[in-house]
C-alpha cells in the first residue's frame, strides 16, 4: 500500500504527476468538485446567517467513497488542487469528508513538471481559508441570484431562462453596443487622394491642407465639394515641402494573462474563449511528447499575474541569444500587474520549458493544441526580447497652387521582439526624398467614405470590455459567454455576438426593475469584495446579507408589479385568418412569432422573418398521408419540419430529413440522416426506421475504420474516431 496519497483534480493531471513521483505515492483524482450546493432546493440558510448547506453529488459519491478508504491508511495525504480559489476550495472541502486529519499537506504549483512538483512537496503549506470564503462568497451570492431571480423569469418571460450575476451584466453589454448601432447615422464625407512617383517608386498620399485651412475629416462633404478641389489641381506640378524622420521604439507585449490569451485567440486563431481553455487545459495537464511521456507544456492557464519565473527568464534569455544573437536580448524584462486583485505568488502563462519549440512538438500535438502552443510559446518569449527600431518618415508635397498632401510611412531598422513575432518586413516604404525636390503626380481621385456604427462584440472584445469594468476573473470569462449563448440571450453572426428577441426582453426587465444586478460598477465592487475576502480584509457574510436582503425585498415586490403580458405580447393590425380573432405578436424562449389573440380555442401561430414580417407557409409538393391536403413547411424549436395545412383539423407531421450523404452500413438500403431527440439533442439514425433500428450520437464522415470496417464519426478538434466503442481508432 502507498505511503502518501496524493489528490489532484483531473486524471489527465493525475497521470502526468505519476511519472515523477516514485511508488511511496499514491496519485489519485477527485474528478472536480466532491462537494456542493444541491440541484433541487437553494441550499444556503437566507433566514439565517447565510451557511451553504453542501452535498455530495451523486455522480461523486463513489469517488469519494474511494478516497476516503484511501486516506484512511494514507501516511500523510497531499492536496495538490490548483492554487486558485475553486483549487482550494476543492481542498478544503476533502479535508471535511476525510474528517480534517492531522497528517495532511496542502501543496500547489504552477506547472506539472517534476521540478515543480518535487518542490511543492519539499514546500507544503496550510490551507488558505481566505480564498476558500472567496470562493464560497461568489458561489452562494451566484447561487442566491440564480435560484431567487430565474424563477421571476419564468413566469413574467418564460419557461427555461436564467439570470446571473456576471452573465446578466454580459448581456447588458452586448444588448447596448446593438442599439447603438441600431441608432447610428452614417454620415458621409470625402478626401482626396494622389499617386506620386519618384525615381520610378511610387507612393500615395492624401490632401491635408489648402490654401485656406488644414483639413478635418468632414470638411469635405460630398462629391461637389471634392470635384471642386480636384479640378482645381489638375496640369500643376508638384515638390517635397517637409520631410520629418524620427526614431520609435516598439516594445513587446507582457506574457500572456488569462484574458489576454482568450482575446488573441479569438483574434488570431478564431478560438471561443471556451475553446481557448480546454486547449490551454491540455497543454496545461500534459500531453505525450513521445520517448519524455506526458508533460505539462504551460503553465497554470487561470491567471491575472504577469509574473514569470527566475528560472524561465534566465533560460528564455539564453535562448535568444544563441537562436537570433546577442543584439536581440537586453536584459530580463519584468512586468507590472495591472489588476489589484492578482495574486503576486502566480504566474503568467508561459512554455514550461523554452527549448520546446513549436515546431519541436508539431508531431505530437493536435493542429488547435499546436496552433495555441505556439500562440503562448512566441508571446512569452518574444516578452524577453529587445525592443523594435523604427524610423517614421512623414513627407508633406505641394502644389504651385499652396495644396498640401501628406504621405506617412514607417521602415523597420531593428526588427527586436518582431524577429519572432512579426514576418520582419519593412511596413508602407516611402522613397528617399529631400526637400524642393520635384515628384510626378501619376493619379488625383476623390474618394467617397462613411461613418461606420460601432462593431458589435466579438468574444475577444466582451472579454476585454468585462476586463476593463472590473467585472469577471480568470476563470469566469469562458463560462460566461458560453452560458449566455446556450441560453440564446445571445446568437453568433460572422463570430460577432448578437442579441435576441428573447435576450432583448430578458435585459429590458433586468435593467428596469433589478437596476443592481446588471449594474457595471456595483457588479465590479462585489468582485472587488470577494477579493478583500480573498486576502482576509473583509468577512464573507456580511457581504452576502448586505445584497440580499435589499434584493429579495424588491424581488418579493416584483412578483407582484409584473404581469407576463408586459414583456411577451405586442398588439398587432394583422387578423387571424382561421377565426378573424386579432393577431398578437408574442415572445416565447426561442423567439417572437405572430399568435391569435383568442388562445386557447383558437392556436393559429404564425412566424416572424427577420424584419417581424409574418412569413408565408412555404409550400412543398407533398401531400399529407392522413387528410390529403398539402403539407407546408413550418418552423419549430428544433428547426424546420413539415406539418399538415389542415392544422389544427389534421395534426399530421413529418420530419424533413437532413441527409449526411451516408449510407445505412447496417441495412445497405437507407440513408443516415440527422434528427432530434425529444430534449433536442442531434443524433444520426438510418431513415428506414423503424425496419431498421441503427443510430449513431455522432455524425459519420463516410469513412471506415481500417481496423475494424464501422463507420468513422467526427470527434473533437478536427479528429476522427471509430464510431465502435471497443474498438480505439483515432486519427
Amino acid at each position: 500500500m502507498s505511503k502518501n496519497l496524493v489528490i489532484v483534480e483531473s486524471p489527465t493531471k493525475a497521470k502526468t504527476i505519476s511519472k515523477f513521483l516514485n511508488k511511496d505515492y499514491k496519485i489519485e483524482s477527485s474528478f472536480g468538485h466532491v462537494r456542493d450546493l444541491p440541484k433541487s432546493k437553494m441550499g444556503v440558510d437566507t433566514k439565517g446567517d447565510f451557511s451553504p448547506q453542501y452535498v455530495i453529488p451523486t455522480k461523486a459519491k463513489n469517488k469519494v467513497t474511494e478516497l476516503k478508504k484511501l486516506a484512511a491508511k494514507a501516511e500523510t495525504i497531499y492536496y495538490a488542487t490548483d492554487e486558485d480559489r475553486e483549487g482550494e476550495a476543492i481542498a478544503w472541502h476533502l479535508d471535511f469528508i476525510f474528517g480534517h486529519p492531522k497528517n495532511t499537506k496542502r501543496i500547489a504549483f504552477h506547472e506539472i513538471t517534476k521540478e515543480a512538483v518535487l518542490k511543492a512537496l519539499e514546500n507544503p503549506r496550510e490551507l488558505d481559508l481566505n480564498l476558500v470564503n472567496a470562493q464560497q462568497a461568489r458561489r452562494i451570492l451566484d447561487r442566491l441570484v440564480g435560484y431567487e431571480l430565474s424563477p421571476l423569469l419564468w413566469k413574467k418571460v418564460a419557461k427555461g431562462l436564467s439570470a446571473g450575476r456576471v452573465q446578466s451584466v454580459a448581456v447588458r453589454l452586448i444588448v447596448e453596443r446593438e442599439r447603438e448601432i441600431e441608432a447610428f447615422k452614417p454620415q458621409e464625407y470625402w478626401s482626396i487622394e494622389a499617386d506620386f512617383i519618384n525615381d520610378d517608386k511610387e507612393f500615395s498620399a492624401t490632401l491635408s491642407q489648402t490654401p485656406e485651412k488644414k483639413l478635418k475629416k468632414f470638411d469635405i462633404i460630398n462629391q461637389e465639394q471634392a470635384k471642386k478641389i480636384v479640378d482645381g489641381l489638375n496640369g500643376q506640378k508638384y515638390k517635397v515641402l517637409n520631410v520629418e524622420e524620427n526614431e520609435s521604439k516598439r516594445n513587446p507585449l507582457p506574457p500572456f494573462i488569462t484574458s489576454t490569451m482568450q482575446q488573441q485567440a479569438n483574434n488570431k486563431l478564431g478560438f471561443s474563449a471556451k475553446q481557448t481553455m480546454m486547449l490551454a487545459q491540455q497543454l496545461y495537464e500534459g500531453i505525450n511528447i513521445g520517448p519524455e511521456g506526458s508533460v505539462g507544456l504551460i503553465t497554470y492557464m487561470r491567471t491575472d499575474s504577469f509574473n514569470l519565473a527566475d528560472k524561465f527568464i534566465v533560460e528564455s534569455g539564453q535562448y535568444i541569444k544563441e537562436k537570433f544573437g546577442n543584439e536581440y536580448y537586453q536584459g530580463e524584462k519584468i512586468y507590472k500587474t495591472k489588476a489589484k486583485s492578482a495574486q503576486e505568488a502566480h504566474e503568467a502563462i508561459r512554455p514550461t520549458d523554452v527549448m520546446k519549440s513549436p515546431e519541436s512538438l508539431k508531431d505530437y500535438l493536435n493542429p488547435r493544441q499546436h496552433k495555441l502552443y505556439n500562440l503562448i510559446w512566441k508571446r512569452a518569449v518574444a516578452s524577453q526580447m529587445a525592443e523594435a527600431k523604427i524610423n517614421n518618415t512623414t513627407v508633406d508635397i505641394a502644389s504651385e497652387n499652396q495644396y498640401t498632401f501628406r504621405a506617412s510611412g514607417s521602415v523597420i531598422i531593428f526588427e527586436g521582439f518582431l524577429k519572432l513575432t512579426a514576418n520582419g518586413n519593412d511596413e508602407n516604404i516611402l522613397p528617399v526624398l529631400t526637400k524642393n525636390e520635384t515628384v510626378e503626380l501619376k493619379k488625383l481621385a476623390p474618394e467617397q467614405h462613411s461613418t461606420k456604427p460601432p462593431a458589435r462584440y466579438t468574444e475577444a472584445g466582451l472579454i476585454k470590455a468585462l476586463e476593463e469594468y472590473g467585472i469577471g476573473r480568470p476563470s469566469t470569462y469562458a463560462p460566461t459567454i458560453a452560458t449566455i449563448i446556450d441560453r440564446k440571450y445571445v446568437a453568433k453572426e460572422e463570430k460577432k455576438l448578437k442579441p435576441t428577441d428573447i435576450g432583448l426582453v430578458v435585459n429590458d426587465l433586468l435593467v428596469e426593475h433589478f437596476p443592481k444586478v446588471v449594474d457595471y460598477e456595483f457588479t465590479a465592487k462585489l468582485e472587488k469584495e470577494f477579493d478583500d475576502i480573498a486576502d482576509g480584509s473583509k468577512e464573507w457574510k456580511p457581504i452576502i446579507k448586505k445584497f440580499y436582503q435589499p434584493f429579495k425585498k424588491n424581488l418579493m415586490q416584483k412578483e407582484n408589479e409584473l404581469s407576463k403580458k408586459d414583456f411577451t405580447e405586442e398588439a398587432t393590425d394583422e387578423k387571424c385568418d382561421k377565426c378573424g380573432s386579432p393577431m398578437v405578436i408574442k415572445l416565447g424562449r426561442f423567439g417572437k412569432f405572430l399568435a391569435c389573440s383568442n388562445y386557447p380555442d383558437c392556436k393559429n401561430t404564425k412566424p416572424l422573418d427577420e424584419n417581424g414580417v409574418p412569413e408565408e407557409p412555404e409550400k412543398t409538393n407533398e401531400k399529407c398521408d392522413k387528410c390529403g391536403k398539402p403539407m407546408i413547411i413550418k418552423h419549430g424549436r428544433f428547426g424546420k419540419f413539415m406539418a399538415c395545412s389542415g392544422y389544427p383539423g389534421c395534426k399530421n407531421i413529418k420530419n424533413i430529413e437532413d441527409k449526411t450523404g451516408v449510407k445505412c452500413p447496417q441495412c445497405g438500403e437507407g440513408d443516415i440522416v440527422a434528427k432530434h431527440s425529444r430534449r433536442g439533442k442531434t443524433f444520426y439514425s438510418c431513415n428506414k426506421y423503424p425496419s431498421c433500428k441503427f443510430a449513431l450520437w455522432s455524425k459519420p464522415n463516410g469513412e471506415k475504420c481500417p481496423e475494424c470496417s464501422s463507420l468513422l464519426v467526427f470527434g473533437a478538434n478536427e479528429t476522427f474516431k471509430c464510431s465502435n466503442k471497443e474498438c480505439k481508432y483515432q486519427k
